[in-house]
This record gives structure tokens, sequence and C-alpha cells, in this order.
């Protein structure tokens, strides 16, 4: 009865194939090339002590490679959508306030999507034990719509401990939706647009290309830097506790080095397309966990992770390790508060300044 229910409200759109989302504009930072950024002065001894971690340099307490996860879904709705109530779940006090949205946001709830997790793709995850990402761009406002620890979203509502949106228009300030500010992921980053998918992947190998922008990767919180971050990240969190001076701090930005041999590296073009845009656009420390990149899953993708002229597994940038990247300047970390003081969403950012 519940899916009856659920299918009937959401009558107006589908879960289809389309572009993961974008940031508009070329200055947005995500789409900003980094090939020639200046490094931090101690990026060599930044790489070195993170590697020392593991025998791969990567993961949290257990030791993961250079792994891909392809757990979450990106879902697309348009004007037609029918939306639904952010709920703060398991009640208000746990939801991220003021970092996210107020309850009661109208959140667009594609008929047929998925939770991160959930597979085959649907409504229901147990946000208890699991990080149960919701991302839904609307393709007419270029509005993109995340929610974190999402228990269930239905016709009562998105039951989440923290729903917020995005304006892929807009140029963020160097601190995004608020200094001090956590969003669906723990810097405070959005987290579709630094996903990839086999489409996209697909797409830059007719020209031998790259994604034109970042992407995201994870460590985990006894890797980092304690209680620190650096723009533009706008969040870090206490639970992290490396206190080197050369630990990396939430929000790094690490760029594969130039001298690595892509091409001895793999004959495969579609491994070849992530390592051109790690090397001109680099991946930002985003969040804590143990498997470092995400990728889209491709259960609503043309193209699929196991096409013959894709061939991509979790498996496919084993032996990657971090004293192949470079970290880039952010500039002098920031102390985590958690007093968190929000960007208004009538805010306008140019040429960094803000208005």
């Amino acid at each position: 009865m519940r899916a009856l229910v659920l299918l009937a409200l959401l009558a107006g759109t589908s879960a289809v194939a389309a572009p993961l989302p974008r940031f508009t504009q070329p200055n947005a930072i995500w789409n900003v090339d980094v090939s020639q950024a200046p490094l931090r002065p101690n990026s060599a001894a930044m790489m070195t002590h993170l590697a020392a971690f593991s025998s791969s340099g990567w993961g949290d307490t257990r030791n993961f490679d250079f792994q891909i996860d392809f757990g979450m879904y990106v879902l697309h709705a348009n004007a037609a959508t029918s939306t639904v109530p952010v709920v703060a779940w398991p009640s208000p006090d746990d939801y991220y306030s003021p970092d996210c949205d107020a309850p009661g946001m109208a959140f667009p709830l594609p008929a047929g999507g998925g939770i991160e997790g959930t597979d085959p793709p649907g409504y229901d995850c147990d946000a208890s034990d699991n990080d149960c990402h919701l991302l839904v761009v609307n393709d007419s406002s270029k509005i993109l719509y995340e929610a974190y620890g999402v228990n269930a979203a239905g016709a009562s509502g998105v039951d989440t401990i923290c729903g917020l949106r995005w304006d892929l228009t807009k140029v963020y300030p160097r601190y995004g939706r608020g200094e001090h500010c956590t969003s669906a992921d723990g810097a405070g980053f959005p987290v579709a647009p630094l996903l990839f998918n086999a489409d996209e992947v697909w797409a830059a190998m007719q020209t031998q290309g790259d994604f034109g922008h970042a992407i995201r990767f994870i460590l985990g919180n006894n890797r980092m830097m304690r209680h620190k971050y650096v723009h533009p990240a706008s969040h870090g969190t206490t639970a992290t506790s490396d206190t080197h001076s050369d630990a990396v701090p939430y929000g790094s930005r690490l760029r594969l080095k130039a001298s690595f041999d892509i091409n001895g590296f793999s004959s495969n073009e579609a491994v070849r397309v992530i390592l051109r845009s790690l090397k001109k656009y680099g991946m930002f420390l985003s969040d804590g966990g143990g498997i470092p990149l995400t990728a889209e899953a491709d259960a609503f993708t043309t193209h699929k992770w196991s096409d013959a002229d894709i061939d991509i597994d979790s498996h496919s940038l084993y032996g990657i390790r971090p004293t192949d990247f470079e970290v880039i300047e952010a500039g002098d970390p920031m102390t985590v508060t958690y007093d968190c003081a929000r960007t208004p969403d009538d805010f306008i950012f140019i040429d960094g300044y803000d208005y």
C-alpha cells in the first residue's frame, strides 16, 4: 500500500538518465583548472605522512587501496515533479540546524528513484548505520537538493538529519554556504557536482578529454588534521585526530602530479579520463570514511561501468598512492567551532567580494 501511495504522489516524473549537475559558472571553484596552481610549502611532506599510515596510504582504520565506491544515485526533477517536505529525523534536536535548510523545505522526489546504498534503488535506508544520501537536481530551476542521513522518503516527507539547496548558477564565496556550516558532506561541499558517472566518462573518452571539474575523495578522520579545515571547505569535525604538522586538513585539494605516467598506468581510455581530470582539476577532501573515491551508480545512466569500452570497477585505480599527488595551496587552516554563520540565500558574490 505504501508503494502505491508513493507512486501516485510522484507520478509527475520518473528517474531518468541525464547529465550530472554542474555549477554553470566557469570560475566556480570546482571547475577551475589547478594544473599550474601553487602548492603548499610542505606538500611533499604531507603526502609522505599520509602514505605512511598504511601500505596503500588510503582509507581509515582499514587499509583501502585507491578504490571507487559506486553507491550514490543522482536523480533529476523538473517543474512537474511532486515535492514533499523535509522532516527532521529522528527528532528536531538531531537536525543539523542552522547549517541545513529548515525542516518543511519542499524537496522534489522523482518516482522510481533511490537513496544511496539501496539496491535496487529505493526510498528506504537504514540511516542509523549508513550515510544514506539523497541527491536530486531540478534541471529546470538549476537548484540542487541534497540530504544526508535519509531514513526514508515518501508521501509524508524526506526523513533526514540535513536537507539543503545549492544554486548551480551562482559562484559561492570561499566559505560556501556559510563559515563553520556543514552540508550533506562533512566539509560543507556539494556532493553531486563532485561525482562522476559512466556517461561522463564515455563522453570524455570520445575526445580524449576530462571531466571539466574536480572530484570528491574521503579519508578516515584519524588521518586528517585535528579540528582543522581549509577553504573552500566551510566545516570540519572534532572527530579528526591527527596532530602531526604535516597532516592533511578537511577541504584539501590534491592534484595528481604532472609527472605521473597515465599511459603507462593503464591502456584503458576510461581510466585515463579519470587520471587526466585528477591532473587538471584535482580532488577535494570532502568527508570522513574509508573508500577514497565516489562515482555514481549506473542504474539510471545510459552507459554502464561494465560496458566493454568503459570496463571500470572498484579496483581500476589500485596502485595509485598519496605520494603520486600534490597539495594545492589553500591558505591557513581554520579551527572547527561549529558556530555556523549561514551565507544569505540572496547573496551576490562577484570577483572575490560579497554584495
